[in-house]
């Protein structure tokens, strides 16, 4: 950071409180971790997460519009990736920090 202005640093410190606080929503966190293996169509996270199909849907248009997601349509499914490569390396840190089984 030293090498950012005062505002720059003001305006990454607001870009990335934004991407934490969509983070912060333990169902959101859900999604993320099983779009980590790789696209999902709506119904197969609906079953994967236990959450209704409009309240994923909510979820997946909010990260969607953020940036984190990109979607595309397959006849009468909609799957949806992980598109921005910081929000996948956050999700696999998250993963091994605290999800991981720790080595012997």
């Amino acid at each position: 950071m030293q090498n950012m202005t005062l505002e720059q640093t003001k305006e990454k410190c607001e870009t990335v409180a934004a991407i934490l606080k969509t983070l912060a929503n333990p169902q959101r966190l859900m999604i993320l971790c099983n779009l980590v293996e790789g696209e999902k169509s709506v119904g197969e996270l609906q079953k994967i997460c236990g959450i209704s199909q409009s309240v994923i849907s909510q979820h997946l248009a909010r990260m969607r519009l953020q940036g984190f997601l990109a979607s595309k349509k397959e006849q009468n499914f909609v799957f949806y990736r992980i598109c921005d490569e910081r929000i996948l390396k956050v999700m696999e840190n998250l993963y091994n920090i605290f999800c991981a089984e720790e080595q012997a």
